[in-house]
């Protein structure tokens, strides 16, 4: 049973090293052969191991940091919502508007007009959701 323990105390350790790795080179492309890399594991056995640590696919989770960047630079004041798409990581207003809407419920604009306390809390909201989707998983 320790070993089970040890293994799965290991995993983590290098999903937290992916993680970190993922938020110091966010705005990098990040692809599931390169971070499996990081974590020394094979592309199937990374993303299974990831999928079961933090209870979302590697590419929700770089897509979830991403758009919660772009949240706060909107809360921030940022005037061109085609800029910070791009910064996001997409290609187009129409992408970066739609993958917005489905994580916060509301267009990157109507976003923007939001009170600084409305936007943090469903900033807040969007964290917490995933500690919960987390915590969770066995």
């Amino acid at each position: 049973m320790a070993v089970k323990t040890d293994t799965r105390q290991q995993n983590h350790e290098q999903m937290e090293t992916v993680t970190r790795y993922i938020r110091q080179h966010i705005d990098e492309p990040l692809n599931r052969e390169t971070l499996a890399a990081v974590a020394d594991f094979s592309v199937p056995h990374f993303h299974r191991l990831f999928s079961d640590c933090m209870g979302e696919s590697v590419g929700s989770y770089v897509r979830r940091l991403r758009l919660e960047r772009a949240g706060r630079k909107l809360r921030l004041g940022a005037v061109n919502i085609a800029e910070v798409a791009l910064a996001a990581g997409y290609e187009s207003h129409t992408a970066f508007g739609k993958a917005f809407k489905q994580q916060f419920g509301l267009c990157p604009s109507a976003f923007r007009a939001l009170s600084c306390q409305a936007a943090t809390q469903l900033l807040l909201c969007s964290q917490a959701k995933r500690k919960l989707a987390k915590e969770k998983t066995p």
